[in-house]
């Protein structure tokens, strides 16, 4: 019997599909993170050529029931990894198939995030920059350009207001040199910290001279970063901890940018900041120069300064690049010389020095390599130089008060510096367990060589910035000269590790072993005079030391975090400061140094409080605690003619205690938080430092319970910053109590003004700016009310004795940007 073919058509379609419904099959997957193993849940697996989508699970686990038997193409993507297509065969046995995706850790170009209109105060760093660590220690950013401040002359007191307890001296019109210290920290060219361009030191010698006489620009400066004291383990051992100026980056999306800045001021101020910038293919470069000069507030205080910058960098593969940057700065400077108390009283702009002279001469050399290892690891190689010079040229008697005379020879000191260094930071985020969060290790070594060479002696006569020696035999005008070479090396091996506890705690311990070879040799000279000055007899001795030394440092430290923006924090670190070359051998007229000086140990301790409520408050509110042991400091003695001196020795043991704090409000945002302020902003801040430093042990009569040298009770700054659309002004009080400077608390210096307390002073600072597209002026007026105060007590150079802070003054700024 013939069946019609419409039946036949309909067998043949039944068969047909019984065939495929008997070849298709299903399939199970698990998606796992490479390196962590981790399950990745949230992945989207599609099969191409067909309609299918599949998401894993918490597991990793996924499922796609019916798929036809024989080989398919798979295509896996999940936001927090690199996608993946593949193909694979069915399994006929119904098994689990592995997928692993690598973690998707691209290195993308900068993105500028605007803050709120009106919010100006400090930012924090996070637990792990680049690598770094900081996880639980205190620390501050601060971002210039936020700011409405003087920035052409590095005004240090407008630009760290907002970081809580520093106390910082004021010894130039010009912001050529930084000095800032804190916690009981001398100031002197902010040699208790660990200061860094880039991440590179900056400083003569970081051990043996750790002094800066190089500071960056502020105009071309992206962020500062202060970790205080807890930093000892990553970034050298001092008790500061680390002062970081992060320089401008090439301008990412720009073949070529340029900025021109030019400022004048009161007293023949002139400042000119000039800047280009770009990226050409993977090569992006960076460079700007900058002169300034000015007369200063007081007679005989002339300066030139020039200061040069270049940033090159190479991005060969998206995870290795290449960078060099080369600094140069000199400048030449008249030094008024210090005053008497009672010079100062009856005329604080008054200057007896017309032949004193300081010059610098810096150049900076750095070479880096990053590497992305893998999604989780990061190589960082620093190579860094410094070939530098200062000089040091006046006539610096003991009696502040003493006219010069053109007749007389000038005490000259020159300084030659030739260090180099290598830096490598191993940084590597791993799992723990089956958690959710990751942990992070820091391992750190670096090799450091030093080399010093200071020369004191005999200068010309005359009026000129002549640096020659001369003289009889090269003999002083006080009381020697000396020749010395200072070698120096050092080999630090570091590591740190954040474990995370859960979501909200995190413990960082950290270690780091430190070997110190320190080496003098040279010979220096007495001159042994009459009554009358003459000289009786010469002497000169022949010296060598070497002191080589290592030693283990350790910390903690323990964050807990309830909510996402609020964090108590605590740590403790030790710290150590090994004596310097200045401390091993100088001659001064002012000083005299104990030649058993031993090196300075302790810790620090911090515990507080930070965060943020809604958009309209930032507060960090902290405790801390620095101990002292073997502090180096200085009292105030006598010669064999009754003349006061300062004796520079190991003090005793010192413990320094305070509370730390910084508050912001945003005022529209904090009446009216549901509503947009508009084109308005109005801000507030206020930072307040309550401390108390005491000498709690000491073999010097009268110092035991005497306050801890450079500790104002209370360090108040606070300020507003208004603005409506383009417009923004802004007004500053700083005020520091009472504070001395030696063990002694000694009130008065006598004749020559060394030592001696440190009057409580009040200073106002206001500033304003305008800007709209390329053009943006600005005007300040530093030390509004024309106080009158001073904030350093000069034990040499640029004094000796007291250096007044300037009067009333004002500067303009006019910058394009195109």
């Amino acid at each position: 019997m013939r069946l019609p073919v419409y039946s036949v058509a309909l067998v043949v379609s039944v068969l047909t599909s019984f065939t495929a419904v008997a070849q298709q099959a299903g399939l199970q997957g698990r998606v796992r993170e490479a390196g962590t193993n981790l399950p990745v849940a949230g992945c989207e697996v599609y099969v191409r050529g067909s309609r299918q989508i599949a998401r894993t699970d918490s597991a990793g686990l996924f499922t796609i029931a019916r798929l036809p038997a024989g080989r398919q193409q798979l295509q896996l993507s999940s936001i927090s990894h690199e996608p993946l297509k593949t193909e694979i065969d069915l399994p006929a046995d119904g098994s689990i198939v592995d997928f692993t995706l690598a973690r998707r850790e691209r290195q993308l170009k900068e993105v500028v995030v605007a803050a709120p209109q009106g919010r100006f105060g400090p930012q924090r760093l996070r637990e792990v920059e680049g690598t770094a660590i900081f996880a639980a220690k205190k620390s501050d950013v601060i971002v210039p350009d936020n700011l409405v401040a003087n920035l052409a002359t590095n005004n240090a007191r407008q630009v760290y207001a907002r970081v809580a307890g520093l106390n910082i001296w004021e010894s130039d019109q010009g912001g050529l040199q930084l000095s800032i210290g804190g916690r009981g920290l001398d100031p002197n060219r902010t040699s208790n910290f660990n200061v860094r361009q880039n991440n590179y030191d900056i400083s003569a010698d970081a051990l043996g001279y750790p002094e800066s006489y190089y500071t960056p620009p502020v105009e071309a400066i992206k962020r500062i970063q202060l970790v205080r004291g807890a930093a000892s383990l990553q970034y050298g051992t001092q008790f500061g901890g680390l002062l970081n100026f992060e320089l401008r980056a090439p301008e990412p999306d720009q073949t070529v940018s340029v900025v021109s800045r030019q400022t004048v001021g009161s007293y023949g101020f002139f400042n000119s900041f000039n800047s280009v910038s770009g990226t050409v293919k993977k090569l992006s470069y960076y460079a700007f120069a900058q002169y300034k000069r000015g007369d200063g507030w007081r007679p005989n205080s002339h300066f030139d300064a020039k200061t040069a910058y270049a940033d090159v960098r190479y991005q060969f593969t998206e995870n290795f690049k290449v960078g060099a940057q080369v600094t140069h700065m000199d400048y030449l400077a008249q030094q008024p010389g210090g005053l008497s108390d009672a010079q100062y009283a009856a005329d604080a702009r008054q200057s007896n020095r017309e032949r004193n002279w300081f010059a610098v001469d810096w150049n900076l050399f750095n070479l880096s390599a990053d590497w992305k290892l893998t999604p989780q690891s990061n190589l960082n190689v620093l190579g860094f130089g410094l070939r530098a010079t200062r000089k040091s040229l006046g006539f610096r008697p003991n009696q502040v008060a003493l006219p010069d005379n053109d007749t007389y020879l000038r005490d000259l000191i020159t300084g030659e510096f030739q260090n180099y260094g290598v830096e490598a930071r191993y940084l590597n985020r791993y799992a723990l367990g089956s958690g959710s969060k990751s942990g992070v290790l820091l391992l750190g070594a670096r090799y450091y060589h030093g080399y010093n060479h200071s020369v004191q002696g005999f200068g010309p006569a005359g009026r000129g910035a002549d640096f020659r020696f001369v003289g009889p035999e090269g003999v002083t005008f006080a009381n020697g000269f000396s020749d010395f070479e200072f070698p120096n090396q050092n080999v630090a091996a570091f590591a740190e590790n954040i474990f995370y506890l859960n979501d909200q705690v995190s413990v960082t311990p950290g270690v780091r072993y430190e070997y110190i070879r320190t080496t003098s040799r040279g010979s220096y000279g007495t001159v042994i005079r009459d009554n009358a000055g003459n000289i009786d007899a010469i002497t000169q001795t022949n010296e060598q030391r070497l002191s080589p030394r290592g030693f283990v440092l350790g910390g903690i430290g323990i964050s807990y975090k309830p909510v996402e923006t609020r964090e108590f924090y605590g740590n403790i670190s030790q710290n150590y400061r090994s004596i310097t070359f200045s401390d091993m051998r100088i001659a001064n007229p002012s000083a005299v140094i104990d030649p058993n000086l031993q090196d300075e140990r302790g810790f620090s301790a911090d515990l507080g409080l930070r965060g943020e409520q809604g958009q309209w408050l930032t507060y960090d509110v902290s405790l801390f605690a620095l101990q002292y042991g073997n502090r180096i400091g200085e009292v105030q003695t006598y010669d064999a003619a009754d003349r006061v001196l300062r004796r520079r020795s190991n003090v005793g043991r010192a413990l320094i205690l305070g509370v730390e704090s910084y508050a912001e409000v945003d005022l529209l945002r904090a009446l009216r938080p549901t509503v947009e302020p508009g084109r308005w902003s109005v801000a507030t801040f206020g930072n307040l430092a309550l401390i108390r430093g005491r000498y709690t042990q000491s073999e010097i009569v009268g110092v035991k319970g005497n306050q801890v040298e450079f500790v104002p009770d209370v360090n108040l700054k606070a300020g507003a910053r208004t603005g409506y659309g383009p417009f923004k002004g802004s007004i500053q009080f700083t005020h520091l109590s009472k504070q001395y400077s030696d063990a002694t608390n000694a009130e008065q210096g006598g004749i020559s003004a060394v030592v001696g307390r440190i009057p409580a002073y009040s200073v106002l600072d206001a500033s304003v700016s305008w800007e709209r597209r390329w053009l943006k002026l600005e005007g300040s007026v530093n030390n509004l009310a024309g106080a009158v105060y001073f904030t350093r007590r000069a034990t040499g150079y640029p004094g000796p004795g007291i250096l007044p802070s300037d009067g009333r003054s004002f500067f303009l700024t006019a910058a394009v940007k195109w």
